[in-house]
């Protein structure tokens, strides 16, 4: 998907802006789970996620290549969206962000503090997205979809550091949403020419990247209905199923009972947040454990945006309902 040069080139656009996150081997996870486990900490970003680095490289693109647009409109439950008002604001862009009625208060927040006009529309997040590319024609704001080229590139920066330091590992797990963290490791795998086997990880109640990839075309599911957010996504999208499905090793599920236990583990192991989608890799190689007994093993702590109500029930031993 991109060269070895073009990694290395949006790694330096994507440092200039923000330091490269560390990526930790925590003894008491390695305890807990009998192998060497390296950490990838995406929540300790300018954003608490991942998605800032693909804002950055994205926005850049938009810049050179379309100066005439006002603004950016896009939807988000609530990652993508801070990453793109951060950048687009910087920017001296409009930046529009559709949201699903009942989405996360503290990302809600985090996204107008970044500067975006903040819309509620739909039940979830692909009916916020439809809406959002209807309004962008109506206002004249360019669409930034959910996958994109420019976006995987910059995403790609977190596979290029940790390949870069760790060439040695033998499987990474990845959650997958719309795609970009998934393609953007397995397109820095690649590049760099590292042999990882790369895991991706849903919830088993957003399996359509699991059952896309099984069918072998898109297969949209009825509902996601899902705390961990980041996941919650219904309808794949066909670019990056390409990627992922050919890419990848494996897909694997988790539960949410499951995903809430990995949360309490970063907690009790590392003293790190992670939100939903963040603490699903940790899940997906708790489950796995005996497979990776004594291998060198790489989870994506995508991010540590969760909402303090769902933190607390989480330590109190619960999983969240999500409304």
């Amino acid at each position: 998907m991109f060269s070895k040069e073009e990694l290395t080139a949006a790694a330096a656009l994507v440092h200039a802006r923000m330091p490269p996150t560390p990526q930790h081997s925590w003894p008491l996870l390695a305890q807990r789970l009998g192998c060497e486990v390296i950490v990838k900490h995406e929540n300790h970003t300018p954003t608490g996620a991942f998605k800032v680095r693909g804002g950055i490289t994205f926005i850049d693109w938009l810049k050179r290549t379309h100066p005439e647009v006002p603004g950016i409109i896009t939807a988000t439950r609530g990652n993508h969206g801070q990453s793109q008002a951060r950048a687009a604001t910087a920017a001296g862009l409009r930046a529009v962000v559709y949201v699903p009625r009942g989405n996360s208060i503290e990302k809600n927040a985090a996204m107008r503090a970044f500067g975006a006009e903040l819309v509620e529309h739909g039940d979830d997040f692909d009916e916020a997205r439809v809406e959002a590319y209807r309004v962008a024609e109506e206002e004249g704001l360019f669409i930034v979809p959910p996958f994109h080229r420019e976006l995987v590139r910059g995403v790609a920066t977190y596979g290029w550091e940790l390949f870069s330091e760790h060439p040695d590992l033998h499987t990474v797990y990845v959650p997958i949403g719309c795609g970009s963290g998934i393609c953007g490791t397995i397109a820095a795998r690649d590049a760099l020419g590292v042999s990882t086997r790369i895991v991706g990880v849903v919830s088993e109640n957003a399996q359509t990247a699991k059952l896309s990839v099984e069918a072998g075309h898109p297969v949209e599911t009825n509902d996601a209905r899902t705390f961990a957010d980041g996941m919650a996504v219904r309808v794949p999208v066909p670019e990056a199923l390409e990627i992922y499905g050919a890419g990848a090793e494996r897909i694997v599920t988790v539960s949410d009972d499951a995903v809430a236990e990995a949360i309490r583990a970063y907690y009790s192991d590392t003293h790190n947040l992670a939100e939903g989608a963040g603490a699903a890799p940790l899940a997906a190689l708790m489950e796995e454990r005996a497979a990776m007994a004594g291998r060198k093993v790489a989870v994506i702590l995508c991010g540590g945006n969760i909402d303090r109500d769902w933190f607390a029930q989480v330590l109190a031993g619960q999983t969240p309902v999500p409304a």
